[in-house]
C-alpha cells in the first residue's frame, strides 16, 4: 500500500511539472553549486540498494570539482529518474556506471549500464511523453511513461541536452551536456510551488516505480 502510494505521487508530482513546463510556468531555483558533488552523493545515497539487487554501481570522474548554475533538485530528480531506469532494464550480476567528463565549457554527465538495451528506432522517439520502448521492455517495468521525457525538459531547461546510445541485448547510455554557465548570487528563481521533500522521501519517491 505505502509503495502504491509512493507511485502515485511521483506520477503526480510528474504530471504536474510536465503540465508546468508545456505552460511556461516551470522555473528552475538556480544556484552556483559543485555538479560533481551533487551527482557523487546522489549516486552514493543508492548504492546500497542498487547492491541489494545483485548489480553493481560505479562513479568516476575527471574533476573533483566543477561550480555550474544548476537546479540541484532537479538535477537530482534527472539522475535519479536514469538510475531508476538503469536499475529496472539491469539484471542481477550487471553494472550501472555513472561518469562525468570535463569539456572545457561544457560537463558529459552519463548513466551507462549493461542491461536490456533499447531497439535503435525507438531512440528518436524515447523521450516522448507516454514511450516505454518496444512490447518487451513494456513487460519488464511499469512506469507513467514520462520519466525520460521529463528528464529530457528539466536538462533542455538548464541548457543542455540529452541523447541516448544504445542497442538491444547490448545495454543502454544516457549522456547528459550542461553548459558551464554561473549567475550572479543576487539572481533569485525560486519555484515556490516545488513539493518539499527530503532527500530519503525524493529518492524513496524517485524510486517507486521500480518495484514490479
Amino acid at each position: 500500500m505505502k509503495q502504491n502510494c509512493y507511485r502515485l505521487l511521483r506520477l503526480i508530482n510528474n504530471f504536474i511539472d510536465m503540465n508546468k513546463i508545456e505552460s511556461g510556468f516551470f522555473k528552475l531555483d538556480l544556484e552556483n553549486k559543485n555538479i560533481i558533488e551533487i551527482i557523487e552523493n546522489i549516486t552514493l545515497s543508492v548504492v546500497s540498494y542498487v547492491e541489494s539487487k545483485g548489480i553493481s554501481i560505479i562513479f568516476d570522474t575527471e574533476v573533483e570539482e566543477k561550480v555550474i548554475a544548476c537546479d540541484e533538485d532537479k538535477l537530482e530528480r534527472v539522475i535519479l529518474n536514469l538510475l531508476s531506469n538503469a536499475i529496472k532494464f539491469t539484471n542481477p550480476g550487471g553494472s550501472i556506471q555513472v561518469n562525468i567528463y570535463d569539456r572545457g565549457n561544457s560537463l558529459i554527465v552519463s548513466v551507462k549500464d549493461s542491461g536490456f538495451g533499447i531497439p535503435k528506432d525507438m531512440h528518436s522517439k524515447i523521450f516522448e511523453p507516454f514511450t516505454q520502448g518496444d512490447s518487451l521492455l513494456r513487460r519488464r517495468a511499469e512506469g507513467s511513461g514520462i520519466g525520460l521525457s521529463l528528464v529530457k525538459s528539466l536538462v533542455e531547461l538548464h541548457g543542455g541536452k540529452v541523447s541516448i546510445d544504445s542497442e538491444l541485448g547490448k545495454g543502454s547510455e544516457f549522456i547528459i551536456e550542461l553548459p558551464i554557465n554561473l549567475i550572479e548570487e543576487s539572481q533569485d528563481c525560486v519555484d515556490r510551488g516545488d513539493f518539499i521533500e527530503s532527500k530519503v522521501e525524493k529518492i524513496t519517491v524517485e524510486f517507486s516505480d521500480i518495484y514490479v
